[in-house]
Order: structure tokens, then C-alpha cells, then sequence
């Protein structure tokens, strides 16, 4: 079984955007969401994945991930996931041991930016860079499954 630890924060501040690494595009959709789990496509660049995560409010989450034909992940996208799409760019910020996942929401989610830390354990520490805002693991308002049933721009 494999478990995801992560942490999710709001930004205090742009102050982040001087330590980008990296960044790509990522379109996901949803196939399915129930009260157990949700089962996601996503397309990275050229690299596409299917991904399934318990519905497990907090740090700790399973999650298993498959690679998938880039074409298959398109013709998921368009014919079988649940609108709107999640859309968004994720900046890389490489910070002592870790590295932070920025995502910058776009479309029906424009306006919601997140930073994303992976950990080996709940309560390992980490450095707390000082645009890193208030922390949102526990709030399912924030993933990105639901966002496709109540997007930003609906709070």
C-alpha cells in the first residue's frame, strides 16, 4: 500500500517566485469521487497518469499511481472525466531536503494558489519559508477533487 504525506498551505506572499526551479502544465480530470477514494487522470507534458487517493482528510492519504499511454489520457480527459477540468501550472522551489510544489489554478480555479510539501513521516520537520501562509492539510475544501465540485470561483 502506498501512502502519500503531505502538507498543503496558502501563500502569504509572492516572495516564493525569485526560488523557481521548475514549472509545467498539468491538466487533470476526475473519473470518479466517492466517499472511499478518487480515481484522477492527469497529463503532464508528454507524460500522463492515473491516480487513486482515499478521501482521507489530513497529512495522510493512500495513493496509488499508474503511467498511461499519453493518448489514452487524452481521450479520457475529453470523453470521460467530470467538468471542468483542473488546470493549473506547478513551480518547483528545491528548499533544504525538500522540494515545495507551488500550484497557480487557472480557468474556474483562477485565483487559488497552494504549496505542497511531500514528507516521509507526519511529523517530520521542514523548513517554513517566510511566504509560506496558513496550512490547509486538513481542510478538503483545498483538494483538488473537490474543486471540481465547487470550484474557487464559486466561495
Amino acid at each position: 500500500m502506498a501512502i502519500e504525506i503531505e502538507r498543503k498551505f496558502l501563500l502569504a506572499n509572492d516572495g516564493w517566485r525569485k526560488h523557481i526551479n521548475d514549472q509545467k502544465k498539468i491538466v487533470q480530470g476526475y473519473l470518479a469521487n466517492t466517499e472511499l477514494g478518487s480515481v484522477r487522470i492527469r497529463l503532464s507534458g508528454d507524460e500522463a497518469s492515473l491516480n487513486i487517493k482515499s478521501m482521507t482528510v489530513g497529512v495522510s492519504r493512500t495513493e496509488y499511481e499508474y503511467a498511461v499511454p499519453l493518448k489514452d489520457a487524452e481521450a479520457l480527459l475529453n470523453e470521460l472525466c467530470m467538468r471542468p477540468l483542473i488546470e493549473k501550472t506547478r513551480y518547483y522551489i528545491r528548499l533544504a531536503e525538500h522540494t515545495w510544489e507551488i500550484d497557480v489554478f487557472e480557468a474556474d480555479n483562477s485565483g487559488l494558489v497552494v504549496a505542497e510539501i511531500e514528507l516521509s513521516a507526519p511529523d517530520e520537520i521542514f523548513s517554513r519559508p517566510d511566504w509560506l501562509g496558513r496550512e490547509v492539510s486538513d481542510d478538503a475544501r483545498y483538494y483538488n477533487v473537490a474543486l471540481v465540485n465547487k470550484p474557487y470561483k464559486d466561495w
